[in-house]
């Protein structure tokens, strides 16, 4: 088990002299209409510039999902379609397909300009990829993992399950460096290879100049929370909690930003409630209307019970909210209860009720939390400080 240290840019810039070309391969980048989707993965990859690192980007995407449009990006990317049985469960053999479909060009790319790592975001079907390639052309390879099914065993059932946890586990075992975004991720990885000694944690990254504070302090700005809506993310909770405290705060409303199968549901709940006329349901936002909302809102809330990190409330932070979170979740690493954020235990309502009127009836709360969370983000979770740790992964696996 590894951990990536908290270098600055400067102090990895003489270090990572040797890794000057790395290869992205990912599923996830800014489409047009989605700039948030792959942000993650693109907004890093500017600052490992100044590091002495360049990256080539190849986002695939599975033939039966269509062809995409990119969204402008400082890394602009190939896009790529493969061939891969629709649905989960192609999943075990997509990778393969992958490394078929791009091994011309990856050789072309590599005798133009030597690559010295290649980095793949998920271990099906980029990781798998990776690998292939990794073996044809003699080049180290890590790959990320972002989420809690490491092992794909939630996404895929039955025997397709179990050959994508086979595949998964091959993958982690060959890579030069398996990247988690939280050590909650970790210890999911770890669960299933106890023996896996090639771990290291590296934090997602915030851009604090898009993430900022407002410059005006509004006295009643929503609640805001911003995710897929999908059940595990916990609006249903959200929703039945704003309506226990409306009467109390009756000039606070609750906006909602993300799209998802719940939609519809969720609208019914806040009719039944008598709270839907105190609820916008923003859909799908930009990136730059995202950070708006931020800088309106009163505080941020998302009790999720299923978060690998949750890039949203590091963004919360450092637009300096006071933001409520999850236990057991991958966020708990960052926030302290009290401190620089509030942290309830997942399902629990009443928790999630008083954590809302504390810190609405209290102003100064508020804005000392809301510092706090500021300082935080600015001392160990920037862009600067995950393209510092990522160049630090990359110049120990080439060397």
């Amino acid at each position: 088990m590894m951990t990536a240290q908290p270098s600055t840019p400067a102090e990895l810039l003489a270090q990572s002299g040797k890794v000057r070309h790395v290869l992205t391969l990912t599923p996830f980048y800014p489409v047009a209409g989605d700039d948030a989707r792959g942000c993650f993965v693109a907004e890093p990859l500017p600052w490992l510039e100044p590091l002495g690192v360049t990256n080539s980007v190849i986002a695939v995407q599975p033939f039966y999902q269509g062809s995409v449009q990119p969204a402008p990006a400082a890394v602009s990317a190939n896009w790529s379609r493969f061939f891969s049985p629709p649905g989960n469960f192609g999943l075990p053999v997509a990778g393969a397909f992958l490394f078929a479909s791009i091994l011309p060009n990856v050789r072309r790319l590599h005798r133009g300009n030597a690559l010295h790592v290649i980095h793949a975001h998920s271990a099906l079907p980029c990781g798998h990829a990776t690998m292939l390639l990794g073996r044809e052309l003699q080049i180290p390879f890590v790959v990320t993992v972002h989420g809690l099914d490491a092992f794909f065993t939630n996404q895929v059932r039955g025997y397709a399950g179990k050959w994508a946890e086979r595949v998964a586990r091959m993958v982690y075992r060959s890579a030069a460096r398996v990247i988690c975004v939280s050590e909650k991720v970790r210890d999911e990885v770890l669960k299933g290879m106890p023996s896996l000694a090639n771990t290291v944690v590296v934090h997602n990254g915030v851009d604090t100049g898009l993430f900022a504070p407002a410059k005006e302090v509004r006295i009643a700005g929503p609640i805001l929370s911003v995710g897929n809506l999908i059940p595990i993310k916990g609006h249903e909770l959200l929703l039945r909690a704003f309506a226990a405290i409306h009467e109390q705060f009756p000039e606070i409303s609750l906006e909602i930003v993300g799209d998802g199968p719940e939609l519809s549901r969720l609208r019914e709940l806040a009719a039944s409630l008598a709270v839907a006329g105190k609820i916008r349901f923003l859909g799908r936002q930009t990136r730059s209307q995202v950070a708006e909302a931020m800088r309106r809102c009163t505080l941020f809330a998302l009790p999720s019970r299923y978060e690998a990190l949750g890039c949203v409330y590091l963004e919360a932070m450092a637009a300096e909210k006071p933001v409520i979170g999850c236990r057991g979740q991958g966020i708990e690493e960052v926030v302290q209860n009290g401190w620089n954020g509030s942290l309830m235990f997942p399902e629990d309502m009443a928790a999630l009720r008083d954590a809302l009127v504390e810190l609405l009836q209290d102003p100064r709360l508020r804005q000392r939390i809301g510092m706090a969370a500021r300082a935080t983000i600015l001392e160990n979770f920037t862009l600067a400080h995950q393209a510092a740790r990522l160049a630090h992964v990359y110049r120990e696996c080439h060397a």
